[in-house]
């Protein structure tokens, strides 16, 4: 479905024409460069069809951090906006401001004051917010009221369609407020709280083909402006409107604890990353107060479920809350985070990052909790992240997904060929050994896969031997693009957790040359004699594999996922 990350970091390169330009020593000649430009450029774009498909027709609430809004970056982040939405995808944006009023105060020699996730907004931080939201508002419109470039259309024939293509950008009073009032002694001034969203409007303008632009500026029925947080507008947006994703637009990544860049996480997995921050963020704090107080534990007694077929998160563990917005009235009746309205995201942990994308992770999780089946977290200051991120299948930012994006199951017949496929190379280099077809299918009920977007990209296999209560651990591989993003950890996982709930207490491996990556997950050299004699008898002497075992132990496997990750 994708091609390899070096194949397509080259294609967000393509132009089309001059090839020699991009082999500078001029190794090809033009003709060959050329052709081979247009080979990368004909392959990408086939491989996109799929996902211009797929999201055509979509609703997407895209939420713009106030420092990439502040940022270089902002015109980069339209101009892909603007090409997303001539494919036919329904925008709402949500632009940042924080930044720019704390300049404009800092300019007018006052002082930016939060209390906790709120501003506090009194009538200069009002004025600075009110200035901030109208210049934003007015610079992302002039910015995507062209549309695309004319250069070169005339080549096509020039006629009226190519002047009609320019983006319409819509804004208005489409935010209804009330005062946040003072909460915990505090006085919050003109800081407003969503209470409705014009849904209707937005959607006509939506359905006319307007990209909708939503000011965090709101009104209150006594018609005051308020000055509401940046993400409490979007998270109701989203849930509001039934968006079929929000975007988060941030001046980072998330990362794993081995610094590479975290593609997906499920919401069980991001819900047990936020608990296991609870004590270090108040935004944590408060996810865990509204969507339940209670310790949830994955892998306790962790049932593996053959017959659901379903990945190794374990849904049936995960807090049945359900995050709602209800016009007119709010976030959940009112009864929203800690008593109050929404999901905030700000103050002073977010400006000092001293808890990375927390922040952005948790107001992820709540929608997913509402019923938004995709939230995507994106680096704004990397050029064409948002690109990437929406037509290749890795993406380049972090994934959160309430449904299936992702899954690990056990294996079926017609993923025989997709298995075939990753173990082959495997196999003729002498890793694995060699299996029939025959034998491969034989065995096909004990395999367990990994299929992401309709394709196989990891496979494993356990064989039990109940009388010795262990099980052979074997063929684990990885598609050649997909290694190197954890996807074997994450099937050793589900192995160790399948072997605990057949009773199993050590599993244990043959191999000529991985050894020590298993001896970095806990494995251990062994003798012989510590494979079950029924599996002794089938040994291949010739191949000089070494044995490693590992004893399970289930206290230890429950805190997996929670610890697999970094917010850098």
């Amino acid at each position: 479905m994708r091609a390899p990350e070096s194949r397509r970091r080259r294609a967000t390169g393509v132009r089309c024409g001059g090839g020699a330009g991009l082999f500078g020593d001029g190794a090809l000649g033009a003709g060959e460069a050329e052709a081979d430009e247009g080979g990368r450029f004909v392959g990408w774009f086939r491989e996109a069809w799929p996902y211009i498909r797929g999201h055509r027709g979509s609703t997407f609430v895209v939420v713009i951090s106030g420092e990439v809004v502040a940022g270089p970056h902002l015109d980069g982040i339209l101009q892909d906006i603007s090409l997303l939405h001539g494919l036919g995808i329904k925008f709402v944006l949500v632009p940042g401001t924080h930044v720019q009023i704390d300049k404009l105060l800092a300019d007018r020699g006052k002082k930016a004051n939060y209390g906790g996730r709120y501003r506090i907004t009194d009538s200069d931080s009002l004025d600075a917010a009110m200035e901030a939201a109208g210049r934003i508002r007015l610079t992302i419109e002039a910015k995507l009221s062209p549309g695309p470039p004319m250069l070169d259309l005339r080549r096509h024939g020039v006629n009226g369609r190519w002047h009609e293509i320019s983006d319409n950008v819509a804004s208005g009073n489409f935010l209804g407020a009330k005062r946040r009032g003072v909460v915990g002694g505090i006085d919050y001034g003109f800081t407003g709280e969503v209470k409705k969203i014009d849904v209707s409007r937005i959607k006509e303008r939506l359905d006319r083909d307007s990209i909708v632009v939503v000011s965090n500026m709101g009104y209150s029925s006594s018609g005051e402006v308020l000055n509401c947080n940046t993400y409490e507008v979007a998270t109701a947006c989203a849930l509001a409107i039934e968006a079929d994703k929000l975007i988060c637009v941030v001046d980072g990544q998330i990362y794993d604890e081995h610094g590479r860049v975290n593609r997906f996480m499920s919401i069980e997995e991001a819900d047990m990353l936020i608990r296991t921050r609870a004590k270090q963020s108040e935004t944590a704090a408060n996810y865990v107060k509204v969507v339940g107080e209670e310790d949830i534990s994955y892998a306790h007694n962790f049932p593996i479920k053959e017959e659901k077929e379903q990945v190794w998160v374990g849904r049936d563990f995960i807090s049945d809350y359900t995050a709602s917005f209800r016009n007119g009235v709010g976030f959940n009746n009112g009864n929203g985070l800690s008593g109050e309205q929404g999901f905030a995201i700000g103050g002073a942990e977010r400006l000092s990052r001293s808890n990375g994308y927390l922040s952005e992770l948790a107001a992820a999780a709540y929608v997913c909790h509402g019923g938004v089946q995709r939230v995507h977290i994106i680096d704004g200051t990397v050029g064409g992240s948002l690109l990437l991120e929406l037509f290749t299948r890795d993406g380049a930012g972090t994934l959160i997904a309430r449904d299936m994006y992702e899954g690990t199951r056990t294996a079926r017949e017609e993923d025989f060929s997709g298995i075939r496929k990753i173990l082959r190379p495997l196999e003729e280099s002498g890793v694995l050994v060699q299996r029939t077809d025959e034998e491969l299918l034989e065995a096909l009920k004990s395999f367990i896969v990994v299929e992401r977007d309709g394709s196989i990209i990891a496979c494993a296999a356990l064989f039990p031997f109940f009388e010795d209560k262990s099980g052979e651990v074997a063929a684990i591989a990885v598609s050649e693009e997909c290694r190197g993003q954890g996807q074997g950890d994450k099937l050793l996982d589900y192995v160790e957790k399948k072997a605990l709930s057949l009773g199993l207490e050590k599993i244990f491996l043959l191999t000529t040359r991985t050894a020590d990556w298993f001896v970095r997950r806990g494995f251990k050299e062994c003798s012989v004699e510590s494979i079950p004699v029924k599996r002794r008898k089938r040994i291949n002497l010739s191949r000089g594999s070494k044995y490693y075992i590992k004893r399970l132990q289930p206290a230890e496997i429950g805190h997996m996922a929670a610890n697999n990750f970094a917010l850098k």
